[in-house]
């Protein structure tokens, strides 16, 4: 039979047409005719078979080719298959025969009938499996989508009809398209499968995250398409989503937060190296007071507090620029796009004149008092943490000039930095080389003379064999953190000294005084630090007496009376060291459980003055002694001052006058001296 140009003649298509079987003529692997019950089971109309490929429409015909199948010249004969027919409602086993009628024009005739009952339980149960599986699935065979299942028109919208004979990469978002395809090329190719992660379009336009599985279908022992899943994962990309905002944001005032602000502040000045006139800088935020707001109207105040400033940031500040709360009642902000430190003062002016009004928190009326440095990147900021470190700097420069202000940083701040870097690469040193010793300055009693202890103090022993004192270097190691650390190496020290002269002068009732920073009192471990130092040194806790300053306690008296306690609890004694440096509350004194008061120096000076000074030193006096506390004069340097105290009734003193700091074998000398002095005027 010959197929002519535009399919067979009228008589020929007549005649096709009444056969009962499914009959297709096919030219060079495309399908050029399809009787009438051919159509009638793929559901089709009479023009919609045309030019459509064989492996289309007998799906499994070829199996195992990778390109569309057709016959080469001079090949013959007849051959039975089993395949499967591609309806618009799916999919039908079909059987029957494929037969070469002209090998030199490629062209063949396929007649073939729908599979009888017994043949069609597998493929009908497979496609009872695959309509009743969750996932979205498609098949497609030589790039045009066969089948797809009900799950898939749950999800994507689109009915079987208005899929099947397409192709599912048009359904690609076009942004990614040509990326996407390279991609699923490449993995076919290398691997035979894939699984990705992508977004696709619903017939609603919809974008659904989805995650998309390709695996080969093998028929006859050859790849005949690809079998496509598809998993809804936009639930579990909303949680990671929430996750890695959480992850990067502020819970409280949904601000970003100091590792995003970080990550931003990284790509600013990269591009300012690129683009030199897109420079960038930091304000550096602190709210001054908020600890005593906390601690009056209680933390949801104070939370009420860092959300309403959060708000009034991101009214105030350009698009281009990103606050974020850094933790406490610290914040930060990123400016670009500006020329000069000018502009820094100009946004950080209009912050401070918003955040001056009142804010209305629990019924009461509150001003944020904020203080601002502000640090414009320079050539020597190659990293965030240099502009962060001088923004911060700024900060405190403009709380130590009342609060409520911006300080730009400068020339003169930045000479001031390097030498704090200076410093702090030498108490670093310092600290590795272990260059510091402890020597004792004596304790007195006034009204005798005895040695009643020693205040352990901090000496660096230069590598010259120099001996300098450590007070240069305290205040870096308070600023950088080391100061924990010093104090518990010091503790260890001064309490084997101690044991040693416990050891070695019989009899002797020293009491050895440690001074204890405020880092090194407020940090978490520091009572655990003291009992590990009792436990391996083995002294009498009631021999050591630890120095607290004036002004760690006001900065949290309420905590500070927490920790006291928890000192009393380990045995050991307590002193408040520099009393009356900022006039604290006379309360301290009957709230907190101190052995000791340490009048500072300049207390010493006014004991020696006449009228109000005098009075003021009589009247702590007074307090100290009707509360049961002892009182310890401290900067005696004068036969006056010696005079003066012991008058009015100071038990204990030390100072220049008495004695100077002195080495372990100089102080262990002058105690066993004092021990038997005592002992000789009994």
């Amino acid at each position: 039979m010959n197929l002519p140009e535009n399919a067979n003649s009228v008589q020929q298509r007549e005649i096709l047409d009444a056969l009962p079987a499914l009959v297709f003529l096919e030219r060079a692997g495309k399908i050029v005719f399809a009787n009438a019950a051919a159509r009638r089971a793929m559901g089709v109309a009479d023009a919609e078979w045309v030019q459509r490929p064989v492996e289309e429409v007998v799906w499994g015909l070829f199996p195992g080719a990778a390109e569309p199948h057709s016959l080469l010249p001079g090949a013959t004969g007849t051959s039975a298959f089993h395949a499967t027919l591609a309806c618009k409602g799916g999919m039908a086993p079909l059987e029957g025969t494929y037969c070469i009628l002209n090998p030199e024009l490629r062209e063949g005739i396929i007649v073939a009938n729908l599979a009888t009952r017994d043949r069609s339980a597998k493929p009908r149960l497979m496609e009872d499996v695959l309509a009743s599986i969750p996932e979205a699935v498609a098949i497609v065979g030589n790039g045009r989508v066969l089948y797809i299942n009900p799950a898939f028109t749950h999800m994507f919208g689109f009915q079987p009809e208005e899929v099947t004979g397409g192709n599912l990469r048009d359904f690609i978002v076009p942004e990614t398209r040509q990326h996407e395809n390279a991609m699923l090329n490449k993995l076919l190719t290398e691997q035979g499968r894939a699984c990705v992660e992508t977004v696709r379009v619903t017939k609603g336009g919809e974008l659904l995250d989805v995650a998309m599985q390709i695996a080969p279908l093998m028929v006859n022992g050859g790849v005949s398409g690809h079998v496509m899943t598809y998993r809804d994962i936009g639930e579990r990309k909303q949680v990671e989503a929430k996750l890695q905002h959480d992850a990067m944001h502020d819970v409280l005032t949904g601000l970003p937060n100091r590792a995003l602000f970080y990550d931003r502040l990284q790509l600013a000045l990269s591009r300012r190296t690129r683009r030199k006139d897109q420079g960038c800088g930091v304000l550096f935020l602190d709210l001054d007071g908020f600890k005593k707001l906390n601690d009056t109207l209680g933390h949801a105040a104070g939370d009420m507090l860092l959300i309403a400033v959060a708000q009034k940031l991101r009214a105030v500040l350009r698009p281009q620029d990103t606050a974020a709360r850094f933790g406490g009642d610290e914040f930060g902000v990123l400016v670009e796009n500006i020329t000069s430190s000018t502009d820094m003062d100009t946004i950080a002016q209009r912050l401070l004149s918003e955040l001056d009004r009142p804010f209305d928190i629990l019924g009461h009326r509150v001003r944020a008092v904020v203080s601002i440095g502000a640090a414009m990147a320079g050539q020597e900021h190659d990293s965030p943490d240099l502009l962060l470190r001088d923004a911060d700097f700024a900060m405190y420069r403009a709380k130590q000039e009342g609060g409520h202000r911006c300080e730009i940083f400068d020339r003169q701040m930045k000479l001031h930095v390097t030498f704090q870097q200076e410093r702090e690469r030498e108490l670093r040193h310092v600290l590795t080389k272990r260059e510091f010793e402890l020597w004792y300055q004596p304790v007195f009693r006034l009204s005798t003379g005895r040695v009643e202890g020693f205040e352990s103090l901090l000496r660096w022993r230069r590598a010259d064999g120099s001996i300098d004192s450590f007070r240069d270097l305290l205040p870096v190691a308070e600023d950088t953190g080391l100061s924990v650390s010093i104090g518990r190496d010091t503790f260890e020290i001064a309490c084997r000294q101690l044991q040693s002269w416990m050891a070695t002068i019989p009899g002797n009732s020293l009491i050895m005084s440690m001074n204890v920073s405020q880092r090194q009192f407020f940090h978490d471990d520091m009572i655990g630090q003291l009992r590990r130092v009792l436990e391996s040194t083995a002294v009498d806790p009631s021999r050591l007496m630890l120095e607290v300053a004036e002004s760690t306690i006001n900065e949290s008296p309420d905590r500070a009376l927490a920790i006291f306690q928890r000192m009393v609890d380990c045995g050991v004694r307590i002193a408040i060291d520099n009393f009356g440096s900022n006039l604290a509350p006379l309360n301290h004194l009957v709230r907190l459980p101190i052995d000791v008061v340490k009048m500072d120096p300049k207390l010493t000076i006014a004991a020696t003055g006449i009228g109000r000074q005098l009075a003021l030193v009589e009247s702590l006096i007074h307090v100290c002694k009707s509360v049961g506390v002892q009182l310890l004069a401290q900067g005696i340097e004068t036969h006056e001052q010696l005079r003066v105290w012991q008058e009015l009734g100071c038990e204990l003193g030390q100072g220049y006058l008495l004695a100077h700091a002195l080495e372990p074998a100089r102080a262990h000398s002058l105690a066993a001296r004092s021990l038997r002095a005592i002992t000789s005027n009994v």
